[in-house]
């Protein structure tokens, strides 16, 4: 688990498949593999992907798997995101979870046109998309197209580690590997990204240092590294920012 200056951290590169049963068993069982890491980030809605045929369901399936998830998740932080039903419709909201509890949560607030996220899910409110603390590192949380604004960049400056669940499309892989890196060496933070491994997805599932060195491999599930605190403070102590 995490010590004063390091901590192991897991991007998950995983698959959607069409039972959302399997998908949550094939969660579980990752966390379970990595009960000894500090940090899991799944890629965004690995649960039921975007099901907009079947929204309602993939909504009542994702909480009730959110209540199973925090029973597991005992000193783990970890990190996904769930098609759930509010404010008379359904949102895409971000859970860390940590010590069996939701500690953040945060709904998307750009949703991404293309895929006609814009249809189907009401946005989150930009104002929530700022760093927030656990254990004494502070952490920011953007949702894959979010990545593209930089006005969430300066949001979130101030962050240690920012995480990125993200289902971003192949025709777009080289745009995300350029922003992630970017944003780590630009707010010299860890950024950790973990997109999908479906066939039309990216992959690029990475953990980027505040140098910009990336651990990514796009042919497996799970993407280890370490983030090492003090390259945090070397770096913004060597390049002063402010």
């Amino acid at each position: 688990m995490q010590t004063f200056q390091e901590m192991e951290a897991v991007s998950l590169q995983l698959p959607v498949v069409q039972r959302y049963q399997d998908n949550l068993e094939k969660l579980i069982e990752c966390l379970k593999k990595h009960q000894n890491k500090t940090l899991i980030v799944a890629p965004e809605v690995c649960l039921t992907g975007f099901d907009y045929t079947h929204l309602k369901t993939a909504a009542k399936f994702s909480a009730k798997a959110l209540k199973i998830i925090k029973k597991i998740v005992e000193r783990q932080i970890v990190v996904l995101t769930l098609v759930l039903e509010d404010r008379g419709g359904f949102v895409n909201r971000a859970v860390v979870i940590h010590k069996h509890k939701v500690v953040h949560r945060q709904e998307k607030v750009k949703l991404f046109a293309l895929g006609n996220e814009t249809r189907y899910f009401l946005p989150g409110k930009k104002k929530n998309i700022k760093p927030f603390e656990i254990e004494g590192v502070k952490y920011a949380l953007l949702i894959c197209f979010e990545l593209r604004f930089k006005m969430f960049w300066k949001q979130i400056e101030g962050a240690d580690i920012v995480v990125i669940p993200a289902r971003w499309g192949l025709p777009r892989k080289q745009h995300l590997e350029i922003l992630s890196r970017a944003l780590a060496v630009m707010n010299q933070c860890y950024v950790i990204v973990s997109d999908s491994s479906d066939a039309d997805m990216a992959r690029s599932s990475s953990i980027i240092s505040p140098n910009g060195n990336a651990v990514q491999d796009d042919a497996q599930s799970q993407v280890e590294g370490i983030v090492d605190l003090r390259e945090i403070k070397r770096m913004r102590r060597y390049i002063a920012m402010n």
